[in-house]
């Protein structure tokens, strides 16, 4: 039986201090006999005497441990043949990057749940830190707003904005925030910028995150199909800012003109449909990207229709994109590499499509950080081990060593394994195809 848990350190950058259980969750745990092994590590955002307090063993590897969950993806050293792990793998769109990591799991015979796939049984996700990412990806991409509107000659509020990490807590940096928001609604913006519009792709976790921050902001709503008569119109006063959300059928049509748009037929084949939001790039200031993609999806704005936007004869309005998805060569063209929050911002410059870091140059400025919610190391951990607690004393007394439908798993965390000992189950069999 697996009654012992490992909590692993986090050493994939510098910047990971979150955790998977707060001590608070370990107390809990303890409580109810399940035992504990925490990894030293002073990095992280919780003390190891935090843990030790709690009732948790402290030592300097968990490899022995039944069970291990961690965050970030783990180092192949960290896999014992037979061994099971609990973290954030993307592997699942069969990201080359991890493709090492996951063979490794294979040869060893070892488990692989995943966090991302925790749902219930309509398919909703129970473990996550999206909101986090959404939160921190719009403070920064403000911050990067400013830095970018500056190193172009620009004085603007967001130039007050810093990156989140360097905020101590959520709280102080939605002050931050929302004392731009007071000097907007008063002094108004300045004129080349208006009207500000922020577009926002998606309206999950994510979105509603970035959302939650931009909302600080004096801003009214515009539909998508009615931007452009609101552009042509004169817009906004220079007292608030435009939102724009986008939806799926805002961002993609079929391909067939005859075949009406369906959300649902959208997802079983998107083969089947084209972007249709290219043309809403040249009214938007901001770009928020916050929507799941996948490669059968058409990109939103390719290359092309980049390289065209900046080749005109006047200068687009589109200053920042925050790719808050991050999916590199994926919905969005200028996400051409993942960046951390030490080094956040680079200027894509379509006409090359290349990348320089910082905010100088022809382009347009892009925040890709990979691990948005670690410049939220306290709150995001709370929020998430909050979420993970139930399910721990099941995981804990499952059994291991047999058959995956005789585990005695809950169904949410069932439906988590990417690897059972070593075998892809038959949801996840065509990712057997990626380590060939």
């Amino acid at each position: 039986m697996a009654n012992r848990i490992g909590i692993r350190l986090e050493d994939k950058n510098t910047w990971e201090r979150r955790a998977p259980l707060t001590p608070d969750a370990v107390r809990q745990l303890s409580s109810q006999g399940v035992e504990v092994l925490v990894e030293r590590f002073a990095g992280r955002v919780f003390p190891d005497a935090a843990y030790a307090e709690a009732g948790a063993a402290l030592d300097g590897d968990v490899r022995d441990c039944e069970v291990v969950l961690g965050i970030k993806e783990m180092p192949t050293r960290c896999f014992r043949p037979g061994g099971a792990y609990f973290f954030f793998s993307h592997t699942i769109k069969g990201q080359p990057y991890n493709m090492d990591m996951l063979r490794s799991l294979v040869e060893r015979g070892c488990t692989l749940l995943d966090y991302e796939l925790v749902t219930d049984a309509e398919g909703r996700r129970l473990i996550f830190f999206g909101r986090f990412a959404g939160i921190a990806g719009m403070i920064d991409t403000l911050w990067a707003l400013g830095r970018r509107l500056d190193a172009l000659g620009h004085r603007t509020p967001f130039q007050e904005l810093k990156p989140t990490h360097e905020y101590p807590d959520l709280g102080t940096a939605k002050a931050a925030v929302s004392r731009i928001g007071q000097r907007i609604a008063t002094e108004g913006l300045p004129e080349f910028l208006r009207p500000m519009v922020v577009g926002f792709t998606g309206y999950g976790h994510v979105s509603r995150g970035a959302q939650e921050v931009f909302d600080l902001l004096p801003h009214i709503g515009v539909t998508p199909d009615r931007l452009e008569d609101f552009m042509e119109q004169g817009g906004a006063p220079g007292e608030v800012l435009a939102k724009v959300v986008y939806k799926e059928e805002h961002l993609v049509e079929p391909v067939d003109a005859a075949r009406p748009f369906d959300l649902q037929h959208y997802y079983d084949h998107g083969e089947q449909y084209r972007s249709r939001f290219g043309p809403h790039l040249r009214w938007l200031t901001v770009l928020v990207n916050g929507i799941f993609w996948a490669p059968e999806y058409p990109k939103l704005a390719d290359a092309e229709q980049l390289r065209s936007l900046f080749s005109g004869v006047e200068a687009p309005r589109l200053f920042v994109v925050g790719d808050i998805t991050c999916d590199v060569d994926g919905s969005l063209a200028c996400t051409v590499r993942d960046t951390g929050p030490g080094d956040p911002v680079y200027v894509y410059d379509p006409a090359t499509r290349t990348a320089t870091s910082g905010f100088e140059g022809p382009g347009l400025a892009v925040m890709a950080v990979g691990n948005l919610p670690c410049e939220l190391p306290r709150e995001a951990s709370e929020t998430f081990s909050e979420a993970l607690l139930p399910f721990i004393p099941a995981l804990a007394g499952a059994n291991l060593a047999g058959d995956l439908e005789d585990a005695g798993l809950p169904d949410p965390i069932r439906r988590s394994v990417i690897l059972w000992r070593g075998e892809f189950p038959s949801a996840f069999s065509y990712m057997g195809d990626f380590l060939r």
